[in-house]
């Protein structure tokens, strides 16, 4: 009777693991790749622990500047990504001169106008930034 993916035991696996790494021409210890997954996963949550993530703000005098801070912020993300696009489009020879101009000239107004938004509000340019976890700050 053949047994099922799901039915074998965690032993056997490791087994499984260890043989073939022996096949490619390393060793490894069964278990050593969960240990590592672990390690990784706690050094994780103590990056996370050092700074608490940030909390929207329910002050009825603060809600306009939370609410403009993410409003913000997102459109810093889409800039970024329509910029990175931009910059893929030119480089593949894709954009006329005169659309390379075009784009980065509206890239530039739209840059200005977040910034100022974010000065007349109190809000410095890192504060429009997002943590995407294990990959780190956006930029």
């Amino acid at each position: 009777m053949a047994l099922k993916r799901s039915q074998r035991s965690p032993r056997r696996r490791a087994k499984r693991h260890a043989a073939k790494g022996r096949q490619q021409g390393r060793r490894v210890a069964p278990g050593a790749l969960a240990i590592r997954e672990v390690e990784s996963l706690r050094a994780e949550l103590d990056r996370l622990a050092q700074s608490p993530p940030p909390r929207w703000n329910a002050d009825p005098d603060e809600v306009r500047k939370s609410v403009l801070q993410l409003v913000l912020t997102l459109v810093e993300f889409i800039r970024q990504i329509l910029e990175r696009q931009a910059i893929r489009r030119m480089e593949a020879n894709t954009l006329t001169a005169e659309e390379t101009e075009s784009v980065g000239l509206a890239l530039m107004r739209l840059e200005e106008t977040i910034r100022d938004l974010a000065e007349k509000f109190g809000l410095q340019p890192e504060e429009l930034n997002l943590d995407l976890g294990p990959i780190g700050k956006l930029v």
